[in-house]
């Protein structure tokens, strides 16, 4: 009985998504109002995070980016709580295209283990989770959360709002992953100095670089 008023007192003062009052700093106009709810929601949830995919894109500049809020929850496990806690209390769903819904999570931090990728659905909301520690050998090359945090950048959305933002190479790789399944190949081939001015090396049209 204790256990239950409990949970009931947690979920009454979690703290809500709402994007009522949303107003995006100058220059990032282009953000939409329900990432900037979202990005609110986790810093109010205090869930510690790096923000990848199509809106950390976003911030950085791209202003034809479109997804769902895409983050790298740092891995202690206070942090996997707090973040499973918010999201139960948004009664999380898996994304799906059809129009029935899937029912709501019951989610734990064992559930944001390494090598996990959540599609979820809160209302309207969306947000994917990566997990946040990788193996060196799992094969997906992706950097782990302190590695991503060290090359993140700091921006501020919303006048208040600091959000960790992956660096433009990181997010390529979590794209790519997510697109192929696998990470990105990096491609070494030889070009005649002609073709390299200066004896520089120049990038093909996948980004890899290739030496003179």
């Amino acid at each position: 009985m204790a256990a239950k008023r409990t949970d009931m007192l947690l979920k009454r003062s979690a703290p809500r998504i709402d994007s009522r009052s949303v107003e995006p700093v100058h220059g990032l106009e282009h953000l939409r109002i329900e990432w900037i709810a979202i990005l609110r929601w986790l810093r109010d949830s205090r869930v510690e995070y790096v923000l990848i995919g199509p809106v950390a894109d976003a911030i950085r500049g791209n202003a034809r980016a479109a997804g769902p809020v895409a983050i790298v929850p740092a891995p202690y496990r206070r942090n996997l709580e707090r973040l499973a806690r918010a999201l139960s209390s948004e009664h999380a769903r898996v994304r799906t295209d059809e129009e029935a819904e899937n029912p709501a999570l019951k989610l734990t931090a064992e559930k944001f283990a390494p090598r996990t990728h959540w599609e979820l659905r809160c209302g309207a909301y969306d947000i994917d989770v990566e997990g946040g520690v990788r193996a060196a050998d799992d094969g997906s090359g992706a950097p782990s959360y302190q590695e991503l945090l060290y090359e993140a950048g700091r921006f501020e959305p919303e006048q208040g709002l600091t959000v960790e933002v992956a660096s433009p190479e990181d997010i390529e790789h979590f794209s790519h992953l997510g697109r192929t399944g696998v990470a990105p190949e990096i491609r070494i081939t030889r070009v005649n100095q002609d073709d390299a001015p200066n004896g520089e090396p120049s990038r093909d049209s996948a980004g890899d670089r290739k030496p003179a």
